[in-house]
């Protein structure tokens, strides 16, 4: 779908607000659209969010309801830390300001669970990441092992106008580069079950579903390798004692190291 949007976007925003409940701080976003029938470039100017929460405030909404979904339960602040890189002290302080502000359930030694408008909070930053991703992906060319640092930044930012926008002109997709589901307009995320390719036997063959983006060193050896998210597999052999895999993609065999295969899901026939 490269280059169905026409054009690049360029973004110059104002700094970040405080990190609790203010007045909205009012940002312009320079959207240049370069129409190739044209000379010169259409510049509109499409005012961005007043965002009512701080960008700090959304990364921990964003980083419980992953943690969420791993635990499948209540999230302890230590792991709230080490997700964010703070010291639990930080986090803690920050949750307690979550709780307050009615985004979180938070119990002394039970951990935090995000509330409705929490998790609404998560799937809004979290589908303007993965919008984000796929449009600088799609339409810019940019190698999927940088889009999300990308994307990080500008996700706080992004108006529902220009979301709208950007979401039109790429066809509405529903999956970012790295196979991550992109939730719904309405905030509706709809996940496909999948396996870790760590966890499957010898004989086990699928559909590369998605790939974690955490680490864009080993987004760039599976470029290299030509292997992507909608790409089939098969498990040939495995090594014990935490030994590397030896897997089909196409009619290449690959050996993917342990840490490799545990960031690569699968989707497996039913």
């Amino acid at each position: 779908m490269r280059g169905r949007f026409p054009g690049t976007l360029g973004c110059h925003m104002a700094a970040s607000t405080a990190g609790h409940r203010s007045e909205p701080l009012q940002r312009v976003v320079a959207v240049v659209l370069l129409e190739p029938r044209f000379r010169h470039a259409i510049i509109s100017l499409v005012a961005v969010r007043g965002t009512e929460f701080s960008v700090a405030i959304e990364d921990y909404a964003k980083a419980i309801f992953a943690l969420q979904g791993d635990a499948d339960g209540p999230v302890t602040t230590t792991a709230v830390a080490e997700r964010l890189g703070v010291t639990p002290a930080s986090a803690s302080g920050m949750l307690r300001r979550l709780d307050d502000l009615g985004l979180v359930a938070h119990r002394r030694y039970h951990g935090v669970e995000l509330t409705a408008e929490g998790r609404r909070l998560a799937l809004r930053v979290l589908r303007h990441h993965r919008l984000l991703e796929t449009y600088l992906a799609e339409s810019l060319g940019m190698p999927w092992d940088r889009v999300h640092e990308e994307a990080e930044v500008l996700e706080h930012v992004l108006s529902e106008q220009l979301e709208t926008l950007i979401d039109t002109q790429l066809g509405h997709p529903t999956h970012d580069p790295h196979g991550d589901p992109i939730p719904s307009p309405e905030l509706v995320l709809e996940e496909r079950p999948s396996r870790c390719l760590a966890s499957l036997d010898a004989g086990a063959a699928g559909v590369l579903a998605r790939v974690s983006d955490a680490q864009p060193a080993m987004l760039r050896y599976l470029a290299e390798r030509g292997i992507a998210p909608g790409a089939r597999l098969e498990v040939l052999e495995r090594q014990p004692f935490d030994g590397p895999l030896f897997v089909r993609v196409g009619d290449d065999v690959h050996v993917l190291g342990a840490e490799l295969a545990r960031a690569i899901r699968v989707e497996l026939p039913a």
